[in-house]
């Protein structure tokens, strides 16, 4: 299984925390998008003829894309790769972008699940933020989305300098009022050169402290554990048989293939690829026949590294089994005697021939994968 991302590099404003690649011209909008189609067709093979079970549509701003052209986007997919029938087909949706009419062709075009980037109902957050839009857009699209698809998906955000834990009750509430299926909860983390960032250094805002940030991280955890949400990922949470299949893919280490500007693929082995970060660049190399990326072979050192990192931060662990049959018996060996004193201090347990963070330890699971880490081999 494999999964097929485009990123969509443009939107209307820039929101202060972002470090994607985005413009805020639409100049080259229209080039951008039949160069895409362009390199998804060159990029057939990428993928080996393993079968797609998602097609994700991110950015940047994808909602400021036509429906109609969403569609070509999907029957391109599977007019050139082998595509599962119950594929997840997701649009990212900004709620000032939303309307029952634009929805409603998404659906006709076969988009089968929506992501809506609310990130906070609290207005004084999306000031912050600088999104575009407002708290009214934000309630008002969830809405007619719900009305209209069964699988969707909200996207929060805690941590920020204006949110304490009263406010994060206050978002957490709302969102869970709309019985989401699926839910993305992330800590802000303040990027290099973001505007964000610039602030906080100049003094103007401030961060808030690790504290305030963690009890805010735990009341969501409790929260929805309460309404039956399954933590599936440190940031992800979802209903029974809702889990995104984009996320897990990533975090499981499936190949997935990245079209457009700055997009990044993995060939699911030892090989990671991305696209040049600048639009103008991206469309001369497609336009000459070349494939405008670079690439990098992963050591066995680094590929531990990261099923280490991305395991702990699931429900499934680190795969013994997997590290054995992709990289090699060592690596387990090595695995099994680093792993002890954070076993004995209650960090990590096994379960099977899966390692896992314990719940009480879920916060800190990060630095507790790079104390696993592999540093010399």
């Amino acid at each position: 299984m494999a999964g097929i991302y485009f990123h969509f590099p443009f939107c209307k404003k820039a929101c202060t925390y972002c470090n994607f690649h985005f413009s805020t011209s639409f100049k080259k909008k229209k080039l951008v998008l039949s160069s895409m189609i362009k390199e998804l067709i060159m990029r057939k093979d990428f993928l080996n003829n393993k079968i797609i079970e998602s097609i994700y549509f991110g950015g940047g701003s994808p909602s400021l894309i036509d429906p109609n052209l969403v569609g070509e986007f999907i029957q391109c997919v599977k007019d050139y790769y082998k595509v599962s029938e119950d594929a997840e087909i997701t649009m990212e949706l900004n709620p000032d972008d939303a309307s029952y009419e634009y929805i409603n062709s998404l659906k006709k075009n076969k988009v089968n699940r929506i992501s809506i980037g609310v990130q906070s109902f609290i207005e004084e957050d999306l000031l912050l933020m600088n999104r575009s839009h407002n708290s009214h857009q934000a309630f008002r699209s969830i809405e007619m989305v719900k009305d209209t698809f069964e699988n969707f998906s909200l996207d929060l955000i805690y941590g920020m300098p204006t949110t304490n834990l009263d406010k994060w009750k206050f978002n957490l509430s709302k969102a869970i009022s709309y019985d989401p299926p699926h839910l993305s909860s992330y800590v802000l983390t303040v990027e290099d050169k973001t505007i964000l960032k610039k602030q906080i250094s100049s003094g103007k805002l401030h961060s808030i402290p690790e504290k305030e940030v963690e009890d805010q991280y735990w009341y969501m955890i409790n929260y929805l554990e309460k309404f039956k949400y399954h933590n599936y990922e440190f940031s992800s949470f979802s209903k029974s048989g809702y889990y995104s299949k984009n996320n897990n893919g990533y975090w499981s280490g499936k190949a997935y293939l990245g079209i457009g500007p700055s997009a990044h693929s993995f060939d699911g082995l030892m090989t990671r690829s991305w696209n040049v970060s600048q639009n103008s660049s991206y469309l001369n190399s497609i336009e000459q026949n070349c494939l405008p990326l670079s690439m990098e072979s992963l050591s066995l050192k680094d590929r531990f590294n990261e099923m280490v990192m991305t395991g702990l931060r699931t429900s499934s662990g680190v795969s013994i089994q997997k590290i054995r049959s992709k990289i090699g018996e060592k690596f387990v060996s090595y695995l099994e005697e680093t792993a002890k004193k954070r076993v004995l201090s209650n960090d990590l347990y096994w379960d099977g021939d899966h390692l896992h963070v314990t719940k009480k330890s879920k916060f800190l699971s990060d630095g507790i994968a790079s104390d696993l880490f592999l540093v010399n081999f």
